[in-house]
């Protein structure tokens, strides 16, 4: 039968199209996105570039409709003079020519830097590391409709707690940061909204537990490998490890004293997390997440209900303020500095070479994996 969305399309070439197909790793910030990216990258076959693209949810959104060749230049020189450009190591000129000639949208953008990448070092396919374009999926699959899409889940309380510590998230005019209690509303935002695109997404979607990914590491790749149609070598990824993967402390090469997992029963106070839970409960539970605590929160069910109500309405508020063109013509221009202190790319990579697995050597502007560079799992993104 099939695959939906490609009628008539024979096994073999539809085989070949989804071993090609660009994936793209999204969800919550701080649920290990960074780490499953790297262990793509560490797999071979995927061109290598240690960044966020940031195309879908941070750049195009500011430019408009890139159809329109004023738009287009505009983004154009700013991804040029940003740290986004200088890690990839490609020709400008080429770039600059492609782009103006190709590009009509933010998928076409993206495909055409990344195809380059791919073509210059030998790679097969390419993958994108950028969690909140888990909001915008539907503009993903129009504009590259062969993606797939892995979902990155992982305990809210978890990441409520690293969110509010890292203040990710930008808060209520008049707060200074935001609470974990804030910040599990915004996890379950964020899940939710990809659970819903799963629907339409059929086959192109997967989730992925962060804790499986830990403690079970070769049972999530024989999973994904079906998935992606690519070999995620367990052996193959440790022998040539890439940005996080590399690490000594990464979750794969954990130490006696780090542990990922479960930080909250130590680093939430016990009123924290009767809230918490009373407020996200019901999305842990339906996501198999064992509740901490039985007792119900002091707020009342209609303090809860109205904190839900309030928080979901900002956070849709914002996304809309993102995607909303005509808002943006209120806005300053987007600038190349704006860009270089919201992205995390290491920026290490343009001195370093990196010998693929078919013995060429990588253009500059990719990274070792001998010496990787220090990356956060997400770069802040002002929601």
């Amino acid at each position: 039968m099939p695959e939906k969305g490609k009628p008539g399309m024979p096994s073999a070439e539809l085989a070949k199209s989804k071993r090609n197909a660009p994936v793209f790793v999204v969800g919550s910030a701080r649920s290990g996105t960074t780490l499953l990216y790297d262990t793509l990258l560490s797999s071979g076959g995927f061109a290598l570039y240690l960044g966020e693209s940031n195309i879908f949810n941070f750049l195009a959104p500011r430019f408009g409709d890139l159809s329109v060749p004023k738009n287009r230049q505009k983004m154009l020189d700013v991804w040029l003079n940003s740290r986004l450009y200088r890690v990839c190591g490609l020709d400008r000129q080429k770039i600059e020519h492609d782009v103006n000639q190709r590009c009509r949208n933010a998928g076409d953008f993206l495909r055409i830097v990344m195809d380059e990448l791919a073509s210059q070092q030998g790679a097969h396919r390419w993958a994108s590391n950028a969690p909140e374009e888990i909001l915008h999926l539907r503009q993903i699959k129009e504009t590259i409709p062969e993606a797939l899409i892995i979902h990155m889940i992982r305990d809210g309380r978890d990441v409520s707690v690293s969110l509010s510590q890292k203040r990710y998230i930008r808060p209520f005019p008049w707060k200074k940061r935001e609470s974990p209690e804030g910040a599990a509303l915004y996890w379950e935002w964020i899940v939710r909204k990809g659970r819903e695109a799963a629907a339409w997404l059929g086959r192109d979607y997967i989730e992925v537990r962060f804790e499986e990914l830990v403690t079970e590491p070769r049972s999530v790749f024989r999973r994904l490998s079906d998935f992606l149609d690519h070999d995620l070598n367990y052996e193959r990824i440790h022998q040539n490890p890439v940005g996080t993967v590399a690490r000594p402390n990464t979750s794969f090469r954990s130490r006696s004293d780090f542990n990922p997992l479960a930080r909250w029963k130590n680093q939430l106070t016990s009123e924290q997390l009767a809230r918490i839970e009373a407020l996200v409960g019901d999305t842990l539970t339906e996501l198999g997440y064992e509740l901490g605590t039985s007792r119900p929160a002091s707020s009342s069910k209609l303090n809860l209900a109205c904190d839900r109500f309030i928080y979901r309405q900002f956070f849709e508020a914002k996304l809309q303020w993102k995607k909303n063109w005509i808002l943006h013509l209120l806005r300053p221009e987007l600038t190349s500095r704006e860009v270089d202190a919201a992205v995390i790319v290491d920026d290490l990579a343009p001195s370093r070479g990196f010998t693929l697995q078919n013995g060429m050597t990588a253009a500059p502007g990719l990274p070792s994996s001998a010496s990787p560079a220090p990356a956060a799992e997400s770069a802040p993104s002002g929601n």
